[in-house]
């Protein structure tokens, strides 16, 4: 079993940035307790109330660090897709849009491996990936990530951001697997 969980952490921290509050984030709709739009390192105060059973007033959103966040994208998002099961480059992939965009990058995943699109990664995912060339999954899951973006309402106003990030994680993605 490989560990790129580290390194790709990382990688994900630098697409995610800071703290921001940014009412118009889709991603973020507060975290029950009237906290719009607070987020810190990709997670939001939504996410961090759930994770923790705390409220995630700004005050403790602002001060996050990343032995705060590390376990949630540990068990939220690269335990969620198996992702210490998938090829090099392939984790990093499916993680990161994983992260930006929720179950999305599991289905999409299953369905460039010709699985059953559940968004559940077990063993009869694990078996199509292993049939299907590397490279071939982590290009198709940017063409499907592209399109993903381009479909949705906020383009204009997010769209380059988005689009950058998914080259990145392409060209990431390829070195990982000693393609790029």
């Amino acid at each position: 079993m490989k560990k790129n969980f580290d390194r790709c952490l990382e990688m994900l921290l630098h697409h995610e940035g800071g703290f921001t509050a940014d009412k118009f984030d889709p991603g973020n709709d507060g975290d029950g307790y009237g906290n719009q739009g607070s987020t810190n390192m990709g997670v939001t105060a939504k996410v961090y109330a759930a994770f923790t059973g705390q409220p995630a007033p700004i005050e403790v959103m602002q001060k996050l660090t990343v032995a705060d966040v590390a376990p949630i994208y540990k068990q939220n998002y690269w335990d969620r897709v198996r992702a210490d099961d998938l090829p090099s480059g392939v984790d990093w992939a499916v993680f990161d849009w994983q992260v930006n965009s929720g179950n999305r990058s599991a289905k999409a995943l299953q369905r460039n491996v010709g699985a059953t699109a559940d968004g559940a990664v077990g063993p009869m995912t694990l078996q199509a990936v292993a049939n299907h060339d590397p490279e071939d999954i982590i290009r198709n899951m940017h063409s499907s990530r592209d399109t993903f973006y381009r479909s949705l309402k906020l383009f204009d106003r997010y769209g380059r951001g988005w689009t950058r990030r998914n080259d990145e994680t392409l060209e990431a993605a390829l070195q990982m697997l000693g393609k790029g």
